[in-house]
């Protein structure tokens, strides 16, 4: 979470390892079982990188 820190992005981490229910959640959001998962506006994006997370970054300022 690197990327967001260095942009002062504030956000809320989540051990899906630690909380059943957090794990179901993750999976119920993404479709998926990779971690990390970020939601922002009920857009997901899950098992990426900084590259992409720039990327879905990118797009949503654009859609704002």
């Amino acid at each position: 979470m690197q990327w967001l820190d260095a942009r002062g992005i504030e956000y809320e981490k989540i051990d899906v390892m630690a909380s059943d229910a957090a794990w179901d959640e993750m999976v119920r959001l993404s479709d998926q079982d990779l971690a990390p998962v970020i939601e922002v506006d009920g857009q997901v994006l899950a098992d990426f990188g900084p590259e992409e997370l720039a990327a879905f970054w990118h797009k949503l300022e654009e859609k704002a």
